[in-house]
Order: C-alpha cells, then structure tokens, then sequence
C-alpha cells in the first residue's frame, strides 16, 4: 500500500508533469504542423493518406540539412522541400489525373518509408549520428511561471512560428476570399468553378502546402524532437494528423490544442521513468493509438468531411 501512494504521489510530482508538459509539446508540434497542412488539404477537396510519407521525406532531408549545413534552418527548409515531393506526386496522380486519393496516399507513404530508409543506409551505414540541442527562444517572464514556464514557453522559434501560422490560418479560412475558395473547392467544387476560378489549381496550391507543412513537421521531429533520423521514424503520426484534422473540424486552433494532447500521450513514457513507475514499452507505445481510438468514438460523429472530399472534379460532370 505505501508503494502504491509512493507511485501516485511521483506521478504528481512537479519534475514528472514537467517532464509529461514539455515532452508533449516537443512530441506535438510535429503533429501540429502536419494537421494544419491536413485541414488545408481536406478544407479543398483533398485527403491526404500520404502525410506519413511526406514526413519522413521531411525528417531525412531535414536532418541531412541541418546535420550537412550546420544550421537547423537549413534543415527545416529542406523537411519542406521533401514534403513537397510527396505532394508534387499526390497532386499529379490525384488532383490533375482524378486517380484513387487513398490508394495514391498509401502508395506515397510506402515510398517514403523505404526510400528514406535505403537512403539513410547507404549515407550512414549501421551508424546514427547525432545532431546537437537545438537553439531555443526564451519569452521573458512566462518563462519563470513554475511547472509550466520551462516547458512551455522556452522553445525553438519554429515552435512559436507555428503557432503563430496556425493563427493567421484562422484569420485566412474566416476572413479572406483564399479561405472562402478553398471551403468551396471541398464543398461546392462546381460553384467555383462557376465562379471563374480553377478547382484544379485550388486544390494544387492547397495539396502542395500540404506537403511543406508536413515536411517541416518531419524535419522538426528529427531535428529537434530526436536530434537523429532513423528508419520509420514518424510511428504512424502521419495518420495521427489526419485524425486531428478531422476531429478538428477544419479549426486551426482546436488543431494546435488536439495535437499537443497528443503530443502528451507520445511522450509518457519518459514522464513514467521519472516517476520510477515501470510499464512495458509496448503497452505505453500503444496509449497513442488507444487515444486516437478513444476519441474516435467519443467524437467521430462530429468530425467534419467536406461533402467533395475524395472525389475527383471534372468539369462538368455530374
């Protein structure tokens, strides 16, 4: 019994939530990142399956940037380049040849699953190396608040970036006709199309703004969350994305809360060790998923599609 309320007092112990706080933010941002990409792509028409692909073109490209160039900018900018990759193929086959958008997503993060892996290899051989900590931001006062300061508000400035984007997408999706033409092209592709204004290249800029914020979530999970890039590295986030998004209902700010819960459930393990608590690996690496499954049937009924989601526009067809 003592053992007992031992355990249960460590898991309440400021260094535990500490822990649990700041590496759920580390793990989320890069769900962040790529569940914005997400509701943009869904917002137009698109479901994006590939985001898992996309992410670890990203992680790779990302890691050999910054590891190669010595600057994590660098890294960044080329997760984004790999990202778009995956997207360039997903907006080709999908959008402009009407393929399948599920089977081209999977097809995508099959490819990005075995090129990065036999391209990492060939690199690097049996050997991982690593990169340094990444430079970090510190916003004066709040970084002081106790159990939250350190963790939350003492981040890499990509972090506060992204939130910040996640902002300006509220503003674009509520206030500007670019928002206006994207909820069109998902809900009423033949409305926009009426209107004078291509479906085909909405979609395009949408999927290919996909796959840069997908790729620099990637990058930003090797670079900053790991500091290594490393086979298959991304886990299943990349569907994990696409579950925010949907549970989001195409609301950016509900995306970023979504994905540092997520975020949080990535990272108990470590949050467990402090707190001496001892749980099989493979039962805490499987709390994401129960998660997803959880909140799925919590709240799928209220996920929100685009009635054109998925489907392929071919003027004037019916």
């Amino acid at each position: 019994m003592t053992g007992v309320l031992a355990s249960s007092s460590g898991i309440f112990s400021q260094a535990v939530l500490t822990s649990l706080i700041a590496g759920g933010i580390v793990a989320g941002l890069p769900l962040m990142f790529t569940a914005l990409g997400e509701t943009i792509s869904e917002r137009a028409g698109v479901l994006n399956l590939g985001l898992e692909g996309m992410m670890l073109f990203g992680a790779y490209l990302g890691f050999i940037g910054a590891y190669y160039g010595h600057s994590a900018w660098l890294g960044f900018a080329l997760g984004a380049v790999g990202g778009m990759i995956g997207s360039t193929l997903m907006v080709s086959l999908c959008v402009w040849l009407g393929l399948d958008q599920i089977v081209v997503g999977i097809a995508i993060t099959l490819a990005g699953e075995g090129i990065t892996s036999v391209l990492q290899g060939a690199e690097f051989g049996n050997t991982y190396p690593r990169l340094g900590p990444a430079s970090t931001v510190a916003i004066p006062v709040l970084d002081r608040i106790p159990v939250l300061g350190a963790s939350v508000f003492t981040q890499p400035l990509l972090a506060y970036l992204g939130i910040a984007f996640a902002g300006v997408m509220v503003w674009v999706f509520r206030s500007t006709n670019i928002g206006l033409n994207l909820r069109a092209a998902g809900e009423k592709p033949e409305a926009l199309d009426a209107a004078g204004i291509s479906v085909i290249a909405t979609r395009t800029w949408a999927g290919m703004a996909t796959g840069a914020l997908a790729g620099i979530g990637g990058a930003y999970l090797s670079i900053v969350g790991a500091g290594v890039f490393t086979p298959f590295m991304t886990q299943g986030q990349g569907y994990m994305a696409i579950v925010i998004a949907m549970l989001c209902r195409g609301r950016p700010g509900w995306v970023v809360v979504g994905s540092i819960l997520f975020g949080i459930s990535l990272s108990i393990t470590t949050a467990l060790q402090i707190a001496g608590i001892n749980i099989s690996n493979d039962l805490v690496q499987m709390l994401p998923f129960i998660a997803i499954i959880v909140s799925l049937i919590a709240f799928g009924r209220r996920s929100y599609l685009p009635p054109a989601l998925c489907i392929p526009y071919v003027r004037g067809a019916r």
